[in-house]
């Protein structure tokens, strides 16, 4: 008997899990994950998976979480869904590197099922990216990771990529400050419904090789900047720009919002804020300076695919030199 999209789904986001976690483990060198495995009290659970103080990652989660329950009154009010019952399965990851060099990075990919009374499916949609932070901005790096995605994404619609793109540029904005994203974006999806030939087969393939590709698009930057040595300016502004990713994660992400809301396991949520974070008021970079020029790509969105080829700077040769 045919498996069920749905348990075809829980089996791969657990396999991804297992991969993601071992390829990680090997770059760090040091630190392992630790593995917390929870229930929900309103149905469910989840596989929590956790590495810090390594030689790499200072701290970071690896999640996978299948979840469900009865569509709340909040949900209906807060989250604008609607159904008897939904379903949600997905993982999610995010890790903090120690070297700012190295650029924090988030990873989600998710099905989301609704029910009607009988439990029948009544509505099914996919979502999900991959998202890269940079503290200090390496064409090279961004060119790669923006690269990598764009393969995925033709291989299945030449129109994702560039739409996909936009979606992130403008989903990880911190709005209140005069729309300064969270970082170098990468792809973004949500609410992605089968229909005609793009059926549940073809979004479950689709998140499936956008999963896939994870490793091969954030471990080749990790291997290149992991050993790059860094003062204590290069920490202190790692930490500033922390600050504005615990900003986005706990006013604008939805799926923060979404656990919290339907009573999923705080842990596990705000396992993605970053363990040091500096809060100064005010506080700007020299205009000019490397810090400068990441905020500059914050507040601008690139096409970095097609950035134009250029000669390093004198700062970053030094950087990869050491």
């Amino acid at each position: 008997m045919k498996t069920s999209i749905k348990q075809e789904w829980i089996h791969y986001v657990h396999e991804l899990q297992d991969t993601i976690c071992a390829a990680l483990e090997k770059a760090d060198g040091k630190a392992t994950f630790i593995e917390d495995k929870w229930e929900r009290t309103d149905g469910g659970g989840g596989i929590t998976r956790v590495i810090g103080n390594g030689n790499v990652f200072e701290k970071g989660g690896v999640n996978t979480s299948v979840v469900y329950g009865d569509v709340t009154n909040e949900m209906r009010k807060e989250l604008k869904i609607f159904g008897s019952k939904w379903f949600a399965c997905g993982l999610s990851l995010v890790l903090h590197p120690s070297n700012p060099f190295v650029p924090t990075v988030h990873c989600n990919y998710r099905m989301f099922e609704l029910y009607d009374d009988n439990n029948e499916v009544i509505d099914r949609w996919f979502g999900g990216g991959t998202d890269l932070t940079p503290y200090y901005l390496f064409d090279e790096d961004a060119k790669h990771f923006h690269g990598t995605y764009k393969n995925v994404c033709d291989a299945f619609d030449p129109t994702f990529f560039p739409k996909f793109k936009e979606t992130c540029d403008n989903y990880f904005v911190n709005w209140h400050r005069s729309k300064e994203r969270r970082g170098i974006g990468g792809i973004f999806y949500d609410y992605q419904k089968p229909f005609g030939e793009k059926n549940v087969d073809f979004w479950v393939n689709f998140g499936k090789a956008c999963g896939n590709a994870f490793v091969e698009a954030y471990l080749p930057i990790v291997e290149k900047r992991k050993n790059t040595a860094f003062t204590s300016e290069h920490k202190h502004w790692q930490e500033i720009r922390r600050g504005r990713y615990v900003e986005f994660n706990l006013v604008h992400d939805r799926g923060t919002l979404f656990g919290l809301k339907t009573n999923g396991r705080t842990e596990s949520i705000l396992m993605s804020l970053p363990p040091t974070v500096r809060f100064e008021y005010n506080y700007q970079p020299q205009p000019g300076s490397e810090e400068d020029k990441l905020l500059q790509a914050c507040l601008h969105p690139k096409d970095w695919i097609n950035e134009p080829d250029k000669d390093e700077s004198e700062w970053a040769q030094k950087v990869n030199m050491c």
